[in-house]
């Protein structure tokens, strides 16, 4: 039975918004897992839009025609909100605790009581002198009557019945006692008790009902040999006999001035720096004496202390409604067995400790319950005792004491429930008596117990009081009745947060669920899984304990089963990984228990792009396997052995990106990093062929740079972290081909590097940086000698190295000198990198070589700060280093500030051959700094030309510091060049899915869906106002704002709910307007990089909490967050949609535009193919070849999913739908009287079948139908020879279009001039540059304009006020 089932009822009820992309899959969690069963609370959720469409619709049907308007033109989907893009760049992940936090709940130190010391000084017939006895008055001493026989027999029988009563709580102690002792022995007690307990605790037991009370100086009085006098005993001499750690109980009357005694003796300790670990357990107070009641025992306090249930049933008994029917010789006759919970004895042994346990969780702060009440079992069952003595002696006005002190616990409602527990069991007493085969029915306590903690589940929370219940929940996992539901509900409370984990480990929970890993029964598995997953996901710590009780076998076999849904095995995955995390017996014990071989037969038996597969339980599946073999050689070379690479790399297709990161992790944990310290101890390498080893690696190295351009940071990450492994193990190698691209080399010789790179990868699905797009962006190569003066190489431009990618590096694997030293760089490799590996790698094919660096390179210049930041660090390892651009002399440089460091049409940025860094600091001792994260600001660069050369040294490698990462990596220990290698953070960061409530619904989720509805509500009752609106001249400038762009505004996007436009310029600067208010948002750069040109700017889940998308024109995608907000814009994801894109060249840059319904994103350059990019998946999922020409303008319909258009340079429009075969629907050329390029392009709104609006540069805008397939039904003249941008509204039947000439224009869709706008910005009514941006507002008839100036405008028709 699932879990999940279990708790159905639980959360049937549950509303949560709408989850993003649901039609697809229909029950996917947001952290790419399914919840069916188990989630019940999301699985509500799979309706997808039709929760809103019924909500919205039902409230719109009085006011709106839905034949006209429908919910077709709002998307029900929302990307890019899963919790992989929340805080990526920053890092941040959630991980298992370290021991730091462990030492909370986990005791530091585990105590054994190993001696128990008893002295009883009774002196039986003879009163102390300063006792006045009552007649009558107590006299039972352990239960025994020392009257009722001769007083040495009976003296004898006490300490035998007090020694008995001691070996209950703490059987495996010794036991030494003395009766009326001297002075002498109780000092040779003492002695010998803790030299044969050592380090151990001992227990001294003093009972002085016989002889005087204590002193005011805390003397004890003992006898002499004759028994005519009392010898004091001081505290300060008896505890230097017993020394620490100790505990002390004192039963005589006035025993609070022992304790006092005690805390003056531990002040002077403390005082002087030593610690004492001394606890004091006292029957009264200083001024009180022992109870006189014949009521009670005489050593109340000693039988409250050792037999707590006969006690509290006999001071119950008298102030029960059960007192006539029960007497004192009936309690005796209780049958059972004190640890028999089947019966009534056992059972009230069970409330008991149940009911003290919770009153001490309750009441005592966490440090002190865990010292009193779990670090020593005698001493807990002791101080569970205590409590009951304080309610029973304070009954008769005395008050026992303890130190620590414990605050007064005798009025705790809990003892009411043990009142009542009793009466209950007690009730039964009689007829069991009676009949021996009477049953006996258990009581309701631990029922009614569950009940209330169920209540606190249902109303409780980290904020509110904790349930006291947790310590009941814990005993009754003892009981095999209850056990079931007391896991259910303990899984429920674990699944609160990170509190509750720690809350249920600190009272105590964790050596019961270790207990129960070696049950057998199938009901307890899942739930057991899931309480072990949170636990782990807390302290990952605890993989030690179980590994030593063989707890991973459990697992094993779990995951194996298929009783389970694939998300609870993916727990099961979850809970091995964290057990072989940094665990070498952890990893050995599951290699012995055939872990391996059970993970990768589940990945072959999952499909890829299977619909019906646990997204979930693949990741954790491959990160349970690269956890395995980590740094573990054995482990790899049996993963190698099962085509562990193969099965591995078959998932790096599927659409969900934690799977791809999570294989390309158990892929980069295979590759040999040169240096595992299980080498030499590794038996079997020699049974796995060298030859296999390379096969397996190559093979490894090239799925890998198959998603070198994965759209996923995620997933770049963790191949920037492979092939930082990679490169450690291949120093060498890689070395010498970089070298070797730098030598001067023939056109012919590049030709071949060139096409033996551009292999790479035939998949156009999985596309990396073709060598051919790499080398066509090296630009011009620039040396620069000693004196700094630039000349260039026998005046030609060389291309010949691929590592020059836009001006990434700095370091190469030649210096200036290369002709003289080219050979000794191969020569000296033992010792490159300042680092002496273990074992070379078997180098691999040159090609292979020349692939990864070109990944490398792409890496290096990746969108994300945090990868480009990861790449660095990668090339840095084959000594190409990028450093921070020192500014030139302009004398010297010849170029003015501001100006471009080369001729247009070439790539403005050079790549420099510079002196070595290392020589013209020769002699110093340098610091080096770690490469930035992101490259240095605009302001900073301002006046600097990026020097990007390729440093090499071989002189210096043949010293053991040598290399050209040797400031960072100094030092030859593999650990030092471990701890340089870029570290994996998916399986951190997956870990954290299991610390969220699994259970529930995330917090906020109805705001979030009235919000939505609120906002479809309004979109609706706009799209309507739109549909039907009338013909407006659209001349009213209601806004101006002066951007202070200095290249004029090139993108602007107005934001559907709230009077915000957003722009951007050439370089990238993005600025947020309140037109309303007229205040500026926020204001920040898209990126520090050099190379800038803005493409366009759209809105992603408007929604929703929307996104902010910006192209850039070299086709590199930024989406931002909280970008209305000042200074808190936060990066969600970057990546590459057109690699190797040139902006700039021939005047086109990269061109996109976003679809929400189906969530592409659709991108184009100077290739010849249409990259369809899925944002949900965050993969590239079609790659459409067009024409031989270059897309200059690009649309996708806002209402049909799949659907887009794309305008070209040479005047053709052609529209594609993704949802057929051949995808292309319809070519056609409408611009022929003048071929020019198509400037804009558009939709029509509306929801037939498409129509389309085109517009070239040369001034005509064609209407075409694809109905029709002929050419433009219409066609309107607009601007001769000078149209610059068009806007077609998502709604309303309106299009506009701007010139070069200063002025905009308005048309209907039936072709009618609706008005002419004059761009008149200034007072002075100057006109200004041409219109280089347009864009309707999505909702509204709102046109914001921008131009080569820095003034944005806003115009509404006639009847809007000026604003």
């Amino acid at each position: 039975m699932a879990l999940g089932d279990l708790m159905s009822t639980r959360f049937s009820h549950s509303s949560v918004p709408v989850s993003n992309h649901l039609d697809e899959c229909s029950s996917r969690d947001e952290d790419g897992g399914f919840r069916r069963d188990l989630w019940e609370t999301a699985s509500s959720s799979s309706g997808g839009g039709g929760v809103y469409g019924n909500v919205v619709m039902s409230n719109m049907t009085s006011t709106i025609d839905t034949g006209v308007t429908s919910m077709a033109y709002l998307p029900q989907t929302v990307v890019l909100g899963e919790l992989r893009h929340d805080g990526f760049e920053a890092s941040s992940s959630s991980q298992p605790a370290e021991v730091g936090f462990v030492s909370k709940w986990r005791p530091k130190d585990r105590m054994k009581t190993g001696m128990v010391a008893l002295v009883v000084c009774l002196n039986i017939t003879v009163d102390p002198p300063d006792v006045i006895k009552i007649s009558p008055c107590a006299r039972m001493e352990c239960w025994i009557d020392p009257f009722s026989m001769t007083p040495q027999k009976a003296l004898d029988t006490i300490g035998k019945a007090l020694s008995s009563q001691y070996e209950r709580w703490q059987p495996k102690a010794k036991y030494k006692y003395r009766l009326d002792p001297t002075i002498e022995e109780v000092k040779k007690l003492c002695t010998y008790c803790r030299n044969l307990a050592k380090n151990e605790r001992v227990l001294f037991h003093y009972n002085g009902h016989g002889v005087p009370k204590p002193t005011a100086n805390g003397e004890i009085w003992v006898f002499n040999k004759s028994y005519t006098q009392y010898i004091p005993l001081a505290v300060r001499e008896l505890d230097s006999l017993l020394k620490t750690p100790s505990i002390y109980v004192f039963d005589c009357s006035a025993a609070g001035n022992i304790v006092n005694a005690f805390l003056e003796l531990n002040d002077a300790s403390s005082s002087s720096g030593s610690l004492r670990d001394c606890i004091l357990l006292a029957a009264c107070e200083a001024h009180e004496d022992l109870p006189q009641s014949p009521e009670f025992p005489a050593d109340v306090f000693t039988s409250c202390l050792t037999t707590p249930i006969q006690m509290a049933l006999r001071w119950f008994c008298t102030r029960s409604l059960l007192r006539e029917l029960l007497d004192y010789s009936l309690i005796d006759k209780i049958p059972g067995l004190p640890n028999d919970r089947r019966t009534l004895l056992g059972e009230l042994n069970w409330i008991f400790t149940a009911v003290t346990d919770t009153i001490a969780w309750n009441v005592l702060p966490h440090e002190l319950f865990q010292k009193l009440f779990r670090q020593d079992l005698l001493v807990a069952s002791l101080f569970r005792n205590f409590l009951l003595a304080e309610r029973i002696m304070r009954s008769a006005n005395c008050s026992p004491i303890s130190h620590p002190m414990l605050p007064p616990t005798h009025q705790h409602h809990m003892w009411d429930a043990w009142d009542m527990a009793a009466e209950i069991c007690l009730s039964q007493l009689p007829s069991l008596l009676d009949d021996p085969n009477a049953e006996f029915q258990p009581s309701p306590f631990f029922t009614e117990q569950l009940t209330a903690f169920d209540v606190w589940l249902n109303h409780g929370s980290e904020h509110k009081k904790p349930p006291e219940q947790l310590p009941i929940v814990l005993q009754v996992l003892l009981s095999q009745g209850h056990r079931f539901q007391a896991l259910l509900l303990l899984g429920r409370f674990l699944d609160m947060g990170s509190w509750a984990v720690d809350l249920a480990l600190s009272v105590g929970i964790f050596p019961y669920v270790l207990k129960l890993l070696q049950t057998t029964t199938p009901d307890l598995r899942q739930i057991l899984v899931f309480i072990w997953t949170k636990i782990l996901a807390l302290d990952r710590s605890c993989q030690v304990n179980l590994v030593k009780d063989g707890g991973h076998t459990y697992f094993i076999r779990f995951l194996d089963g298929l009783e389970a849904y694939p998300e609870q095995r993916a727990m099961a995955a979850f809970v091995l990984a964290v057990i072989v995390d940094e665990h070498r017996q952890g990893q050995r014990a599951c290699i012995e228990a055939d872990l391996l071989r059970v993970c990768l037969k589940h990945l072959q038996a999952s499909t890829p792009n299977d619909s019906q597969t646990e997204p979930l339980f693949i990741q954790w599946l491959c990160l349970c396997l690269g956890k395995l073999w980590e740094d573990f050689t054995e482990a790899q070379l049996l993963g190698l052995q099962a085509d562990a690479p193969s099965i591995c790399a078959s998932l790096l297709s599927e659409p969900q990106p934690e799977v791809r990161a999570s294989a390309v992790f158990a892929l980069g944990t295979l590759l040999d990093v040169g240096f595992d310290s299980s080498r030499d101890s590794m038996v079997g390498e020699e049974d796995f062929d060298d030859d296999e080893k390379v096969r397996a690696e190559i093979s490894i190295i090239r799925s890998l740079l198959g998603v070198v351009s994965d759209g996923s940071p995620l997933v770049r990450a963790e191949v920037a972290v492979a092939l930082a492994r990679f490169a450690s193990g291949h120093k060498k190698h890689l070395k010498e081909v970089a070298a070797n691209y730098w030598r001067p080399q023939s056109s012919s010789a590049l030709s071949l590097h060139v096409a033996h790179a551009r292999s790479a990868s035939s998949d156009p699905c999985q596309y990396m940086p073709q060598a051919s797009i790499i080398a066509s962006q090296i630009g011009p190569l620039v040396r620069t000698g000693v004196e700094g003066t630039l000349f260039a190489r026998d005046g030609r431009t060389s291309a010949g190295s691929p590592l020059a990618t836009s001006g990434v590096m700095h370091g190469s694997p030649l210096s200036d000198d290369s002709s003289q030293h080219s050979d000794s760089g191969a020569s000296h490799d033992a010792a490159s990198n300042g680092l002496i590996s273990i074992s070379r790698p078997k180098p691999l094919d040159s090609v292979l070589y020349s692939q990864c660096i070109l990944g490398m390179c792409s890496l290096a210049k990746d969108p994300s700060p945090r990868i480009a930041s990861l790449g660095r660090r990668v090339l840095s390892i084959i000594g190409v280093e990028q450093v921070v651009a020192r500014p030139l002399r302009s004398s010297s440089v010849g170029i003015r500030n501001g100006a471009p460091s080369t001729s247009a049409g070439s790539n403005p940025v050079g790549i420099a051959r510079s002196a070595s860094w290392f020589d013209m600091h020769a002699g110093m001792a340098t610091a080096f700094r770690t490469p930035p994260v992101s490259p240095p600001r605009a302001n900073y660069l301002k006046g600097m030309r990026r020097v990007c050369s390729l440093e090499f040294r071989p002189q210096l490698l043949n010293s053991t510091d040598s290399g050209l990462a040797d400031p960072v990596l100094g030092g030859s220990s593999s650990n030092v060049e471990r701890s340089f290698l870029p570290q994996s953070t998916i399986y951190r960061w997956s870990c954290g899915h299991f610390s969220k409530p699994l259970l529930t619904a995330p917090d906020g989720s109805e705001e979030q869906l009235s919000n939505r509805e609120g906002r479809e509500k309004v979109a609706l009752d706009l799209i309507a106002k739109c549909q039907h609106y009338s013909v407006s001249k659209l001349n009213n400038q209601i806004a101006s704002w002066d951007t202070k762009f200095e290249t004029g505004t090139k993108a602007a996007l107005l934001l559907p709910f709230s009077p915000v436009v957003v722009v951007a310029d050439e370089n990238e600067r993005i600025r947020v307007w309140n037109y309303e208010e007229a205040t500026l948002l926020n204001s920040f750069d898209n990126h520090d990089f050099l190379d800038k040109s803005i493409s366009k700017l759209c809105l992603v889940n408007e929604l929703d909490h929307s996104l902010l998308m910006v192209a850039s024109g070299d086709g590199n995608i930024r989406i931002w967050k909280d970008y209305a907000c000042r200074d808190e814009q936060k990066l969600v994801t970057a990546f590459s949609a057109v690699q190797g894109h040139r902006p700039g060249g021939r005047g086109l840059n990269v061109v996109v535009d976003w679809q929400q319904q189906s969530e592409c994103l659709y991108a184009a350059g100077e290739n010849t193919s249409i990259m369809v990019w899925d944002l949900d998946k965050e993969q590239l999922v079609n790659s459409i070849p067009s024409s031989d020409s270059s897309i200059t303008a690009l649309a996708a319909s806002q209402v049909h999913g799949g659907q887009f258009a794309a305008g070209f340079v040479d005047g053709s429009v052609r529209l594609y739908d993704t949802r057929t075969p051949d995808m292309l629907v319809s070519s056609t050329r409408p611009h022929t009287q003048r071929v020019e390029r198509v400037v804009g392009i558009g939709f029509q709104p509306g929801l037939d079948p498409p129509k389309i609006v085109s517009a070239s540069q040369a001034g005509d805008i064609q209407f075409l139908d694809i109905r029709q397939q002929a050419d433009s039904y219409l066609t309107i003249d607009a601007h001769r020879g000078s149209l610059t941008a068009l806007a077609v509204h998502r709604h309303a039947p309106i299009i506009a279009s701007g010139s070069a000439k200063q002025f905009i224009k308005i048309f209907s869709l039936k072709g009618e001039q609706l008005g002419t706008i004059r761009y008149y910005p200034t007072f002075m009514v100057q006109k200004i540059g041409s219109v280089s941006c347009l864009t309707f507002h999505p909702y509204q008839v709102l046109l914001a304009a921008g131009a080569a100036d820095a003034f944005v405008s806003i115009y509404a028709d006639d009847i809007s006020p000026q604003r």
